[in-house]
């Protein structure tokens, strides 16, 4: 199964060279693609998963979240079911990340 990853830009500071983003999208999501584009714009490493192209990803964020919304994503741990761009922002500012 094919793990799509952003471009590796510089990166903006040390928590960023740490910290692990997986986002759970399915195809055509607008709100995944609002997180995606927030997420690159400031040059934030991540995996992105398909879970209509690859059910086993479906089964993985069911399993995490106990729900199937998109987008969720996984920050070093920290689940986010059903995330926007402003509840990503928020735990990426808990970890150092300067918007």
């Amino acid at each position: 199964m094919p793990v799509a990853r952003c471009d590796l830009r510089t990166l903006r500071s040390e928590a960023q060279l740490n910290m692990t983003i997986t986002l759970y999208r399915k195809s055509g999501c607008p709100w995944s693609a609002a997180v995606i584009g927030f997420l690159n714009e400031l040059n934030i490493p991540h995996v992105i998963k398909n879970v209509t192209t690859y059910p086993v990803y479906a089964k993985e964020i069911e399993a995490l979240s106990g729900q199937s919304k998109s987008p969720t994503l996984d920050i070093d741990g920290t689940i986010l079911p059903d995330a926007n761009v402003e509840d990503v922002a928020k735990v990426l500012e808990e970890r150092g990340i300067v918007i």
